[in-house]
């Protein structure tokens, strides 16, 4: 019945991952995610998994039944899953600095173009000035 529960909670958590993996794909931004979180997690099914060949060595392979296979699979499965959204984690929080240096660029730009025509404007200005004290 144990290892029918731990194979049961293992599942349920496999099933999650490639929702999160999918989202954290799609969405190419690491807000909302917590990286401490996923990495204790990762921990977590480190304990399982050690826990499991603990087991696997100190008992006879006659009483492991199919769950506790069944349970180390899943554990594995688990961990690749989310080792590879943490891996989207890093990914996302790239694409998040990016796009953050991006206006910064784009404002550059604005004040370098407002400053040209601020310029222009003087310029006219000084020509016009120019043309007034001629004219005296």
């Amino acid at each position: 019945m144990l290892d029918l529960l731990e194979a049961l909670m293992i599942l349920c958590f496999g099933l999650s991952w490639p929702i999160s993996i999918y989202r954290s794909y799609v969405s190419r931004t690491a807000k909302g995610k917590s990286l401490f979180f996923e990495v204790f997690l990762w921990i977590g099914y480190v304990f399982g998994i050690s826990r499991k060949i603990l087991q696997w060595y100190g008992s006879d392979s006659a009483s492991l039944n199919f769950l506790f296979y069944l349970g180390w699979f899943f554990y594995i499965l688990n961990i690749v899953e989310i080792t590879i959204d943490m891996g989207l984690y890093f990914r996302n929080v790239k694409l998040d600095r990016e796009r953050e240096a991006e206006p910064g660029i784009e404002r550059a730009e604005e004040v370098i173009e407002e400053s040209n025509e601020i310029i222009e404007q003087m310029k006219e200005l000084e020509r016009g000035l120019d043309g007034k004290a001629k004219g005296k």
